[in-house]
């Protein structure tokens, strides 16, 4: 059946998101959900176990979660595609999901005869796709209230699944369970109240049968939080705020912000979790809030029992340029660092303020801070009042760095690979009266155009760039020139190839070790806002590469796409 057939498609093409000032409202969602089944029976029924979670990563035929593994490395031990033969690759599927709306997430494949995909986009709409043929098995679209306000549009980055059951969050601030097998509806559970401004756009992570999930909502008064769930029947088991009462000053910690608003990284061996920290609120005036603001713009380590946070690692004390820090964090085991005759555990990412960052896995202290990967030009300056008249354009702007966007670490090379913005933003601050949460509150006023460019400014809107995470050296960079943001991850392989998409168009495979391209496929005037991945099938003996592709994102988002591409090389 044809996706125009759908109804559960045709839910989500109604679902509009229309921008105001307030943000990205969503209008004429369907009043219940919809499950639209095509062909159930074709999807092999059994248990996704906890074994096979834990060994997703080291397994060729599966990609079981969001970064491929606990570890958040991105990277497959699939061996077909090499450097010698990538540019041999070929387009095996071009699939119209039917919903040209976010195109932001990851797939996931369980293995079997045949492998499921499960894929999502915006607005919380998931597949069930047989991607040996390229046919939808089933299709499911949440009914989102109609009085939903987003900061940065509609976007769903991926699915969770766990024994017989797949998992989405919600743009309501809530997660949704489905049995995987047919699409329908298990048990939903309210995380928070999106009328308070709190919403979820990225896939949570299970262990052990504890759904992990968090929070979103920053601009809009929010006090940040992270949440476990009983992955069988949805209940709360506990409940961490991200800010500490006894280090905000007066009442600001009740709209403290500190939203924890993509996945978490799994450390099975210690029993915790490692979480990105978003910005403070409101973002642009710090007088409300003295202070260095903890735990914003940073990383968190989070017991996954109790929910006692551990320590926390802070890039941006009393942050005033929405330098907080979204990216999931990567897990590195027994990193070598020559220069200081260590090796450890280490937990690295990136912010928004372009630098990564490598600390302690143990107490989070900072081991090593990278080389600029972007320009930062006229940083951490104090921005101007509203009431000055005066312009200070600053760089990294608001968007990053490295906002979302989700690195990878391959482990044939030693490098982690980031997609970075390199552009600069204006930004003013003035004095709101904080009302109640859900109202929008950001303290100022942020400029997505400069009325002109700090000196020397490379012109180069983005960078997909590769950082040594013992030493900090930035290995190299491709400069991107475009006048759309550089959205979406990056992946790599055991073979030494790293995989990206530009908002340009081009799907691309690199030479991990020197950045050279070795592989382009051009698809078409279109940004490709989707963070690839890969398996392999020994039915077809088969590796697969996937991607989504369409525009998405705050401001210059793009053309909107509803593309699912499928590439494949045979053994």
């Amino acid at each position: 059946m044809a996706t125009n057939e759908d109804r559960a498609v045709q839910a989500a093409q109604d679902t509009v998101v229309r921008e105001t000032d307030e943000g990205y409202r969503v209008l004429g969602a369907p009043e219940k959900s919809l499950t639209h089944q095509h062909d159930i029976d074709r999807i092999p029924e059994f248990d996704v176990s906890q074994e096979m979670l834990s060994n997703s990563r080291e397994n060729p035929e599966a990609w079981l979660m969001y970064g491929g593994g606990y570890e958040q490395h991105r990277y497959t031990t699939c061996d077909v595609i090499t450097k010698d033969n990538v540019a041999d690759l070929e387009l095996e599927h071009e699939m119209s999901v039917g919903n040209g709306s976010s195109m932001e997430g990851t797939p996931i494949v369980v293995p079997g005869d045949p492998p499921i995909m499960y894929q999502t986009n915006g607005p919380d709409h998931v597949k069930a796709i047989d991607p040996r043929e390229g046919e939808v098995l089933w299709s499911y679209t949440y009914a989102v209230p109609n009085d939903v306000v987003l900061c940065c549009d509609d976007n769903k980055r991926g699915a969770a699944v766990w024994e017989d059951k797949l998992y989405i969050t919600t743009l309501d601030s809530g997660v949704q369970a489905l049995d995987r097998y047919t699409g329908e509806e298990l048990w939903y559970t309210s995380t928070e109240s999106h009328e308070n401004g709190y919403s979820a756009t990225w896939a949570p992570i299970i262990y052990d049968g504890t759904l992990f999930t968090g929070s979103a909502g920053g601009e809009y008064g929010v006090r940040g939080f992270f949440a476990a769930l009983d992955a069988e029947t949805g209940e709360e088991l506990w409940r961490t705020n991200a800010c500490p009462e006894e280090e905000w000053v007066g009442d600001s910690v009740n709209q403290s912000g500190g939203a924890i608003w993509m996945n978490p990284t799994v450390d099975e061996e210690r029993g915790v979790l490692f979480t990105p920290g978003g910005n403070p609120s409101p973002d642009f005036d710090g007088s409300v809030r003295p202070g260095p603001n903890r735990n914003t713009c940073g990383t968190s380590c989070i017991d996954m029992e109790t929910g006692e946070m551990k320590w926390f690692h802070q890039e941006s004390a009393h942050d005033i340029w929405d330098y907080d820090s979204p990216c999931p964090r990567i897990l590195i085991r027994d990193l070598e660092i020559d220069h200081r005759d260590e090796t450890k555990d280490v937990v690295t990412s990136a912010g928004k303020t372009g630098w990564s960052y490598t600390v302690d896995a143990d107490t989070g202290q900072l081991v090593e801070r990278s080389e600029p990967v972007v320009q930062q030009l006229s940083m951490f300056r104090m921005i101007p009042h509203i009431d000055e008249g005066r312009r200070m354009p600053f760089m990294p702007g608001g968007m990053g760095g490295n906002d979302w966007q989700p690195p990878t670490y391959c482990h044939e090379t030693g490098l982690v690979y980031y997609k970075m913005h390199n552009n600069g933003q204006e930004a003013w601050w003035r004095f709101e009266e904080y009302e109640e949460e859900g109202q929008k509150y950001w303290g100022g006023v942020l400029e997505d155009e400069m009325e002109g460019t700090p000196d020397g400014y490379n012109g180069s809107i983005g960078v997909i760039g590769a950082v040594d995470p013992a030493t900090g050296k930035v290995v190299w960079q491709d400069w991107i020139d475009s006048d759309i943001y550089l959205w979406g991850g990056t992946m790599s392989t055991s073979t030494g190839l790293m995989f990206a998409g530009t908002q340009n168009g081009n799907f691309l495979a690199y030479d991990g070790a020197s950045g050279e391209r070795l592989f382009e496929f051009d698809a078409g005037d279109v940004p490709i806002s989707g963070s690839p991945m890969s398996w392999y099938d020994p039915g077809t003996e088969k590796q697969y590469v996937a991607i989504q592709v369409g525009g998405s994102g705050w401001l210059r988002r793009g053309t909107r796409d509803d593309r699912l591409l499928i590439f494949s090389m045979e053994e």
